[in-house]
């Protein structure tokens, strides 16, 4: 573990709210906008249909285990809990205005805000318990390969952690929103296969992301391999 002092101390605080506000608006805009979803056939290999919610998650796994690798394991575990908050205040927010009536001249009207956010507190709900368990699993396998590996093979750890834990995290919401019947027991099969399949894509073609990051924290903080900073 590194201490850092002066202007480095206040760029690593500064970096880490940027990733923290980047991990935190990702988490909850893919609550709000789940209900849209789309086909994508990369290279006609695969016809994918995916939820929208599931284009800005990944960006949450690989901000904590960029988080994890360069500020350890507790600072990963404290934007997780960040995330959950976020996430409960934004039901908060979206309870509130559901129940506000909207007056005659309004553009949207309630029917049509109902519809849009109308499952959002049982998709947040289920999202939360699934992250909840995905992410606090992606950084205890993450720091587990870390551990065994000495800090190297810094691909094996981020593919292993993000796979697993993208699996539990996908099976977990269909489970929940599937049993809440705010999906079809129907479109239980397609949505995991086709969900799991796009989060383990995403999850190898972040690898470079994850690499690139590392490099350039190690060589700004003067980090050695598997070195952490510490900032508290």
């Amino acid at each position: 573990m590194k201490t850092l002092t002066g202007k480095k101390l206040r760029l690593a605080h500064r970096i880490y709210l940027v990733l923290a506000a980047i991990f935190i608006c990702s988490l909850v805009v893919s609550n709000l906008i789940f209900q849209k979803f789309f086909y994508w056939n990369p290279f006609g290999w695969f016809n994918f249909e995916i939820s929208v919610g599931l284009l800005p998650y990944p960006v949450t796994f690989l901000v904590t285990d960029l988080v994890s690798e360069i500020y350890g394991r507790r600072k990963a575990n404290d934007l997780v809990l960040a995330g959950i908050f976020a996430s409960v205040f934004s039901l908060v927010i979206i309870a509130v205005a559901d129940v506000a009536p909207a007056i005659d001249a309004s553009p949207i009207q309630d029917a049509v805000f109902n519809k849009v956010f109308g499952a959002t507190t049982i998709a947040v709900m289920a999202s939360m318990t699934a992250y909840l368990f995905a992410q606090f699993i992606d950084i205890q396998i993450y720091h587990f390969w870390k551990r065994i590996t000495g800090g190297k093979m810094l691909w094996l750890r981020n593919n292993f952690s993000t796979v697993f834990s993208q699996f539990v995290d996908t099976l977990s919401v269909l489970l929940l929103l599937c049993y809440y019947e705010v999906l079809s027991w129907e479109q239980f099969w397609p949505l995991l296969l086709a969900g799991f399949l796009f989060k383990m894509l995403v999850a190898f073609l972040d690898t470079p992301l994850l690499y690139g990051g590392v490099f350039i924290f190690r060589r700004l903080f003067g980090l050695k391999m598997g070195e952490e900073i510490k900032i508290d």
